[in-house]
C-alpha cells in the first residue's frame, strides 16, 4: 500500500512538472495602461513613468476637441544643426550619447554578453520607443521639461567640438552638452568617464532667466539584461534570478523593495537605485552624502520580438534637496572587486544573505583557485573538494556516532516497547528515560554527538550555495562538454539525473536510526531533489554532485576504518 502511495505521489509531481514546462500556454500579454508622454509623467513629482505607452492625441477635427494654440518657436542661441550620436569608448564600456536631450542611449558592457551572445546593453531596448532615457532632466515647469528633452545640444570635449568618437581607453574624458535659448534658458550637462570604471560623474546646471533650477535626474526603466525578458516562472520551473527591484542603502544595510507600484523614499541615502541578480544602476551619494528623494515605478512592456513575454523593468529618478554641481552613478556588474573599489559598504549590493561573512572569503578562495586553473567549473570542483576535506573530521565523528546509535537501536526499541502501555503523564515513563540514559552511558554513546558536528558544517554549505548563486563570475562561464553556461540549467539534464542517482546511493548507505516507514520516505527525497535541480544553475548542481560523491567516498573510508555496520542477529 505504502509503495503505491509513494508511486502515485511521484507520478503526480512528474505529470505536473511536464505539463507546466511543455504544455501549459504562456500567460496572455498584459496591456499597458494609457499614460502621458514621458515629460508629462515626470512633472513636479519627478516619478518615472509606470508604463511606456504614449498618450493618443485627439484626431484632427474631432467634435468637442479643443484646439491648443501653437506657441511660437524660441530661437536657440547655443545648439547644433542636426541631431547625432556620440560614441564614448573606455576599456570597460561602449557608451552612446545623443545630443538630442543630451541623454544616454546605450551603455554596452564589453566584458559581458546576453544569453544569446550579443553585447549586453544596460539601457533596455525592449522598454518601448517612448521610454525615458538615462540622464533625462525634468523641472517643475512641464514646458521647460519638454524643451530640455527635445533640444539639440552642442557637444564639446576639452573645449573643441566633439567628433563621432571619443576615446577614453587611456585617459579620463569629460563630454560637455550645452544649449541656450533667447528667452534665458541655459543648460549644461557634463559626463566624465574613466578608462577602467563603470562610474559616470554627472553634472547638470539648468538656469531660466538667471535663476538656477533643481532638476530631477531620470534613469528610466532598467535593467537591460535577459532577466527582465525571461519567461514566467512556475512551481516546477522556477527562476532563481532576482528580477529588477528598488534598492536603498540605509542604517548600514541595503534595503530591497519589490517595485510593484509607484513608490518614493527620501533621506541621506549613501546608495540608491535598482538592481537585479547580476547588475546594478545606482546613485553614489557616499562622498558628500546629501538628502535625496528617490522615486520608483514598474514598467511592464510586451516584448516586440515575442509578445507573450512581458518585459518587467523598473524605472527610477533622483532629486536632491538643492541643485548639485556633481553627482556620481554606477552602471555595471555586481562584481565584488568593482564594488569594493567604490567602498566596502557598496559590496552589500550583492545579496549573499545572512552568511555573507563566510560567502565573501569563499568567493575570494574560488577566485584564487581559478587563478591557477583558468576554468570556473573546475575551480568549483577543486574548491568543493578542499572544503569537504576540511570538514572531513566533523563528518567522520558524526558518522561514527550515528553508527553507535544504530547499533543500540534494537535495545532502545525494547525499552520503548516495555513502557508503551503507560501514558505520557504516567510517572512510570520517567523510568524509561532513566533506562535509556543508562544505556547511552554503558555503550559510550552521546546522542548529540551525531547532530552537532553536522550542524557545524551547515554554514559552509549555505555560504557556498549563496556564493555560487549570486556571483557574477560564473555567469556565462564555460565548463566542458555540453555545459557552456554555469549560471544556466543543464540543457540535457544530465547533471541533475546523475546527482539524483548519487543521492539515492548516499541515502542507501548512510546509517539511520529511523523506522522503516521513515526510511522509505527518505529514499524518495533524491527523486524530489533531482526534479527540483532541473532548473538549478549548472554551477550549483556541480557543487552538490561533487559534495555527494565525496560524502559517498568518505562513507566507504569510514567503514574501512571502523568496520562495516553490524548485521542484526537472526533469532
Amino acid at each position: 500500500m505504502e509503495r503505491r502511495v509513494l508511486l502515485a505521489i511521484t507520478l503526480s509531481f512528474l505529470v505536473l512538472f511536464l505539463f507546466q514546462r511543455f504544455v501549459m500556454p504562456p500567460p496572455a500579454p498584459v496591456p499597458s495602461a494609457p499614460a502621458a508622454t514621458a515629460n508629462q509623467n515626470a512633472g513636479a513629482t519627478g516619478a518615472p513613468s509606470a508604463t511606456s505607452a504614449p498618450a493618443t492625441p485627439s484626431a484632427p477635427g474631432a467634435p468637442g476637441a479643443p484646439v491648443a494654440p501653437v506657441a511660437p518657436a524660441i530661437a536657440a542661441t547655443v545648439s547644433e544643426a542636426n541631431a547625432r550620436e556620440i560614441v564614448v569608448e573606455t576599456t570597460k564600456v561602449k557608451a552612446v550619447f545623443s545630443n538630442r536631450g543630451a541623454t544616454l542611449v546605450h551603455w554596452i558592457l564589453k566584458e559581458y554578453r546576453t544569453d544569446g551572445g550579443q553585447p549586453l546593453d544596460l539601457v533596455p531596448g525592449g522598454a518601448g520607443a517612448d521610454a525615458i532615457k538615462p540622464f533625462t532632466l525634468t523641472v517643475d515647469d512641464p514646458a521647460i521639461s519638454t524643451r530640455l528633452k527635445d533640444a539639440v545640444y552642442r557637444v564639446t570635449v576639452n573645449g573643441s567640438p566633439a567628433g563621432e568618437m571619443v576615446d577614453a581607453t587611456a585617459s579620463p574624458q569629460t563630454i560637455v552638452f550645452e544649449t541656450a535659448s533667447a528667452d534665458g534658458l541655459n543648460v549644461r550637462k557634463t559626463f566624465s568617464v574613466e578608462p577602467t570604471s563603470y562610474i559616470v560623474s554627472f553634472g547638470a546646471v539648468v538656469e531660466m532667466g538667471g535663476q538656477r533650477q533643481n532638476p530631477v535626474i531620470h534613469w528610466g526603466p532598467g535593467l537591460g539584461d535577459d532577466i527582465a525578458r525571461s519567461k514566467p516562472a512556475s512551481f516546477f520551473a522556477p527562476s532563481y534570478n532576482t528580477p529588477a527591484q528598488a534598492i536603498v542603502y540605509k542604517d548600514g544595510k541595503v534595503e530591497r523593495v519589490a517595485a510593484d507600484a509607484k513608490a518614493s523614499q527620501e533621506g541621506p541615502f549613501r546608495y540608491a537605485g535598482i538592481d537585479d541578480h547580476y547588475f546594478v544602476s545606482m546613485l553614489l551619494n557616499d562622498q558628500n552624502t546629501q538628502s535625496v528623494r528617490v522615486d520608483y515605478a514598474p514598467n511592464h512592456v510586451p516584448q516586440p520580438d515575442e509578445a507573450s513575454i512581458i518585459g518587467k523593468f523598473v524605472g527610477y529618478s533622483v532629486r536632491f534637496q538643492a541643485p548639485q554641481d556633481q553627482s556620481r552613478f554606477f552602471f555595471g556588474p555586481k562584481a565584488f572587486e568593482d564594488l569594493r573599489g567604490i567602498s566596502p559598504e557598496a559590496t552589500k549590493v550583492i545579496n549573499f544573505g545572512i552568511f555573507s561573512w563566510l560567502a565573501v572569503p569563499l568567493l575570494n578562495a574560488l577566485k584564487w583557485v581559478h587563478g591557477f586553473i583558468g576554468n570556473w567549473g573546475w575551480a568549483i570542483v577543486v574548491l568543493t573538494l578542499l572544503i569537504n576535506t576540511a570538514l572531513f573530521p566533523l563528518r567522520h565523528k558524526s558518522v561514527v556516532s550515528m553508527r553507535k546509535m544504530q547499533e543500540i537501536q534494537p535495545q532502545m526499541k525494547a525499552i520503548q516497547d516495555r513502557y508503551a502501555k503507560y501514558k505520557v503523564t504516567d510517572p512510570e515513563r520517567q523510568k524509561m528515560n532513566t533506562e535509556v540514559m543508562e544505556l547511552y552511558k554503558s555503550k559510550g554513546v552521546n546522542p548529540a554527538s551525531g547532530c552537532v558536528p553536522m550542524l557545524l558544517t551547515f554554514p559552509f554549505l549555505f555560504a557556498f550555495y549563496a556564493m555560487l548563486s549570486q556571483s557574477i563570475e560564473i555567469r556565462g562561464a564555460d565548463f566542458m562538454g555540453w555545459i557552456h553556461n554555469l549560471s544556466a540549467p543543464d540543457p540535457l539534464y544530465i547533471l541533475p539525473i546523475v546527482m539524483g542517482i548519487a543521492q539515492f546511493w548516499q541515502t542507501k548507505m548512510t546509517p539511520s536510526t529511523a523506522d522503516p516507514a521513515q526510511q522509505r520516505i527518505m529514499m524518495f527525497m533524491p527523486l524530489m531533489f533531482s526534479v527540483m535541480s532541473l532548473s538549478f544553475p549548472s554551477g550549483l548542481v556541480i557543487y552538490w554532485l561533487v559534495s555527494t560523491l565525496f560524502t559517498i567516498g568518505q562513507q566507504y573510508f569510514t567503514n574501512y576504518l571502523i568496520g562495516a555496520p553490524a548485521r542484526p542477529a537472526v533469532k
